[in-house]
């Protein structure tokens, strides 16, 4: 079946409080379906609604993103056909898009090189939703890809990952952390597993996406107040280490769906330093994605 089992994005976001700096990038979006042109993974944790490249578009459009990274899901596995389709089509059209797959450790030389022509720059593992691909199985591939500078991208919850720095120590690429670790804020800012991730920015090989609080909040609706601290400890302890991702579609979600529009002014209200958000939208995701 692939009927949907979760609810699609608000179909009309609305414009941020005030204009993002030229050349911002959203650095996490999905797209999905239709399903009888990209069928999902038998082992999916969940069943998308489609979340197409126009309606992407016109978010990017409305929010005032001029660059974008599209990420793998989980419920393709390692089928990139629509990742892959979806930089084809931005490439076609000029846009400035970016990519991250989930490939299987077996993939050939050609085909990261195909990829790399298409705008993939990173791997991702996803240690939360079924379907996706482990650290065991990246930590090979990662050293067939750093001759390309690609990263490694990380879907954790760190406050549950007790060795995660040995974990990272073996992989020879930058890693990214999805969604700011993923940390319910009950934990607090003082458990170990964010901690340690804030070590790891401070040594520098480490990224982090300001992506997700309505992921880690208790509170049903903006501002998420409860976010505050852990946002502002990982951009205190290395702004040159932080970018920002809407997570459109915004998919299984603990909450309520979110305006992408409310979800961007959460970036504006912690981030009143022109020069610190130009960083974080523009030349932070310039350096990682290679715009």
């Amino acid at each position: 079946m692939t009927t949907p089992d979760i609810p699609g994005p608000d179909p009309t976001p609305r414009r941020p409080s005030r204009a993002l700096p030229k050349g911002a990038c959203d650095c996490h979006a999905h797209l999905f379906g239709p399903a009888d042109r990209y069928p999902y993974h038998p082992a999916r944790g969940y069943t998308p609604p489609d979340a197409d490249d126009d309606a992407y578009r016109h978010l990017l459009s409305v929010l005032g993103f001029e660059r974008a990274v599209l990420v793998q899901p989980s419920v393709y596995g390692t089928d990139n056909r629509r990742l892959i389709d979806g930089l084809q089509h931005a490439l076609e059209q000029s846009l400035a898009w970016r990519g991250v797959a989930v490939l299987d450790a077996d993939v050939s030389d050609e085909e990261i090189e195909r990829l790399h022509g298409l705008g993939v720059r990173g791997v991702r593992i996803n240690l939360l939703f079924p379907g996706g691909v482990d650290f065991d199985a990246i930590t090979s591939l990662s050293e067939r890809i750093a001759q390309w500078g690609w990263h490694v991208q990380c879907l954790i919850d760190v406050s549950n990952f007790e060795s995660l720095g040995v974990t990272l120590d073996r992989l020879p690429v930058a890693k990214v952390i999805d969604h700011m670790g993923h940390v319910p804020t009950q934990r607090g800012i003082d458990h170990p597993g964010f901690q340690h991730l804030l070590q790891r920015l401070e040594k520098g090989d480490t990224w982090v996406k300001l992506s997700g609080p309505n992921r880690m909040t208790t509170q049903a609706s903006t501002p998420y107040r409860d976010v505050d601290p852990f946002f502002s400890a990982l951009v205190e302890r290395n702004e040159e280490r932080c970018v920002f991702g809407t997570d459109w579609p915004h998919v299984k979600l603990p909450g309520p769906m979110p305006n992408d529009g409310d979800l961007v002014d959460e970036l504006l209200r912690l981030v009143d330093r022109n020069a610190i958000l130009e960083k974080i939208l523009v030349h932070n995701p310039a350096r990682l994605y290679g715009f």
